[in-house]
């Protein structure tokens, strides 16, 4: 396979809005959480089952990645096996490094069970600069020797051993790359001012299933002891909770009422401070949600992204489409990525009363947005002008679908599945179908 895969930059997205969404839906596995577990399959010599895990962009790329490694792949239905018995590469090919920005998880499984690894300096959305300081810095304590040339970095390490790490920046993407790399590391390591996402979470289960030991996921201190090997297992990702978000978000821009099963509600706090703010109505049992908003939304005077539990960033774009169809006047502060408001110049297209100074967007709500082309930037971009196409009078065209497809499975599918009129435009396709 060569080139991109999957993804059609042709594709567009045609939404017929204005109609409200209802109905019950079931909320996909995290991408975020699969990735990473897929780039830790590789600690393990032999078959890994992984469950739970959409059909997405990202993680075809992962999975070719694993491929071109040597491992042999298959992804049925919504189950991954991961068969890493002839690994034969530890150099990730830079096309597909530069596809996709999660392809950095690899480095840490590679370096500990194998002691080297080469890669480039990964792709990913367009949403501000995203520097790799904090994984280079916390392999290095761990005792890798770190070579850069040109856009190739080499990382070799006879043997790894346990440190205390202090993260800066409590990085998602380091911490999983120094739990990852430390969990055949000799000795403990302690990874303080750690990310505490729900996907960090998820990766040391899954580790811990495989035979690591490792506590405190979940907080801001992780601690490893290292053991000598791991063996593969059988383990189900987590709901995405950046999904469930999407879709609570549209059923209230919509003034809609939607159900969604199979989700985590303890993983979405914050929206839900936020969507209740804003007058959404939000019923929670167990792991089922349901959104309603029969009336124009009120204005929330203050959002504020930041590591999770905080408001996330991941949701920043979706939330702005409500607010700005809101009764009144809100702030939305941009903390975590310094160009992740090229949605707002698109929104405004559509009617959306929006400025921005800094990383402060100031939101002024109207009463309804209109259909428009528009071009989705990154995925969270796009989610946005999906929802705001939803909600808006008249036909909206979203161009740069790829975007999209990073991170929903079929986000028309999923939305058809709610009422939506809204259907893909491939570039072999004559004319456009509806589903209603």
């Amino acid at each position: 396979m060569s080139g991109k895969l999957g993804g059609d930059t042709l594709d567009k997205l045609v939404i017929e809005g204005g109609r409200p969404l209802s109905g019950t839906i079931r909320i996909h596995g995290a991408k975020n959480a699969a990735l990473p577990i897929l780039a830790a399959s590789l600690l393990a010599q032999g078959k890994v089952e992984i469950r739970n895990v959409p059909h997405l962009l990202d993680i075809k790329v992962m999975l070719h990645i694993l491929e071109r490694l040597g491992c042999t792949c298959r992804h049925e239905e919504e189950t991954v096996y991961v068969d890493t018995s002839s690994v034969r590469s530890f150099q990730i090919p830079e096309d597909l490094m530069k596809q996709m920005r999660s392809s950095i998880f690899l480095m840490g499984p590679l370096l500990a069970r194998y002691g080297e690894v080469s890669i480039y300096q990964p792709g990913g959305c367009a949403i501000g600069e995203r520097k790799i300081d904090l994984h280079l810095d916390g392999l290095k304590a761990l005792g890798a020797e770190i070579e850069e040339k040109d856009e190739q970095i080499t990382f070799r390490a006879r043997k790894l051993t346990g440190s205390d790490i202090h993260m800066d920046f409590p990085s998602v993407g380091a911490t999983e790359n120094i739990m990852m790399a430390a969990v055949l590391a000799e000795g403990r390591t302690t990874i303080t001012n750690a990310a505490r996402e729900p996907e960090i979470q998820d990766l040391q289960n899954f580790l811990n299933a495989m035979g690591a030991h490792i506590i405190g996921a979940g907080t801001d201190t992780i601690t490893i002891t290292g053991v000598s090997s791991l063996n593969p297992c059988t383990y189900e990702v987590i709901p995405d909770r950046i999904v469930a978000g999407t879709v609570m978000i549209a059923a209230a821009a919509t003034r809609g009422s939607v159900s969604l099963t199979h989700c985590n509600p303890s993983h979405l706090s914050a929206l839900i401070h936020v969507l209740r703010r804003a007058g959404v109505q939000i019923g929670i049992l167990n792991d089922i949600m349901t959104i309603s908003c029969m009336s124009r939304p009120k204005a929330v005077e203050r959002i504020v992204t930041s590591p999770y539990p905080s408001f996330p960033t991941d949701l920043q774009s979706q939330v702005m489409v409500l607010l700005s169809l809101a009764d009144g006047f809100s702030v939305m502060k941009e903390t975590v990525f310094e160009s992740r408001f090229k949605h707002v110049d698109e929104l405004n297209v559509m009617g959306a009363d929006i400025t921005v100074d800094a990383n402060a967007a100031f939101i002024r709500g109207v009463p309804r947005l209109y259909g428009a082309t528009v071009e989705a930037t990154d995925l969270r971009a796009g989610a946005a002008l999906v929802i705001a196409g939803l909600a808006a009078q008249g036909r909206t065209i979203v161009e740069q679908v790829h975007h999209i497809d990073r991170g929903y499975d079929r986000i028309e599918r999923l939305f058809q599945g709610l009422g939506a009129l809204m259907s893909r435009q491939s570039p072999v396709l004559e004319q456009l179908d509806f589903v209603n």
